[in-house]
């Protein structure tokens, strides 16, 4: 009896839409991998569109409520819940990220990105669980309706994927994180500030784990890394790259200075 095929396990958790069913698929998937019970085969298309709940509310980021920078309990419940949304996507972009281009990339690729996917279900469990203890709930609030956007705009190209998501905007993670975790410290959320540490070193290594890639992409196919990434960011990203940077968690993330320097000045 052959053993399921690998794309049709991502296409499958990418499609589950209620949160609990989307972590718990995610996090048998990638055990599933490692386990050796799936076949690296890519026979299912990824959906053009993953599995959503019907809250939280989506809306364009100019129709956003501004969320207040004090220590209030409304103004914590608004981060917790958008940091929340956050890696309910992520867990989408890894997922998609391995069953999209895992059969051109190879099966180190393929189980890299579902440990990510992992990670990102893991991690939106905790700040679900956060939310409730703050008196909330993730869909108790609307969310930006476009961190799905780079999926879209680079679905046809590995290297564009890897330059955007975990080069750009997790890398973006790494810059806001430490003053986010200031933050909960000065609330006195332990809970949210031990969350929040735990995000930032697997994000650290998400980041890694994307630039490898990237860099051992374009080094097979001839190219300059930092002049691929540079090209495919002006083409690619809709946003600007810009400081504050955490230079020393993007050292340690394989992303270094020459990459992104000249764009941001």
């Amino acid at each position: 009896m052959s053993l399921p095929s690998a794309g049709e396990a991502i296409r499958a958790a990418l499609l589950a839409s209620e949160p609990r069913g989307k972590v718990m698929a995610t996090r048998a998937l990638a055990r599933d991998w490692r386990m050796g019970r799936l076949a690296f085969r890519f026979d299912a298309p990824m959906p053009d569109e993953p599995g959503r709940p019907d809250r939280p509310e989506l809306l364009a980021p100019s129709q956003m409520p501004k969320r207040g920078r004090g220590q209030s309990l409304s103004g914590r419940t608004a981060l917790f819940h958008a940091l929340a949304h956050i890696e309910f996507a992520a867990i989408d972009l890894a997922l998609d990220m391995a069953g999209r281009f895992g059969g051109e990339m190879g099966p180190r690729f393929v189980g890299d990105f579902l440990s990510v996917a992992a990670d990102e279900a893991i991690h939106f469990a905790l700040l679900d669980r956060h939310l409730k203890s703050l008196g909330s709930h993730y869909g108790a609030l609307p969310a930006h309706g476009g961190l799905l956007d780079a999926a879209r705009e680079t679905r046809h190209d590995v290297a564009a994927r890897l330059a955007i998501v975990p080069m750009v905007l997790e890398a973006r993670g790494l810059d806001v994180t430490p003053a986010t975790i200031e933050r909960a410290r000065a609330a006195g959320d332990k809970a949210g500030e031990r969350i929040l540490k735990r995000i930032l070193d697997d994000e650290i290594r998400h980041v890694r784990i994307g630039t490898s890639h990237f860099e051992t992409l374009c080094r097979r196919q001839g190219d300059e890394p930092q002049a691929v990434w540079k090209t495919l960011v002006n083409r690619h990203f809709r946003g600007s790259v810009r400081p504050p940077f955490n230079d020393s968690a993007r050292q340690s993330a394989g992303l270094s200075r020459g990459y992104y320097g000249a764009l941001a000045d």
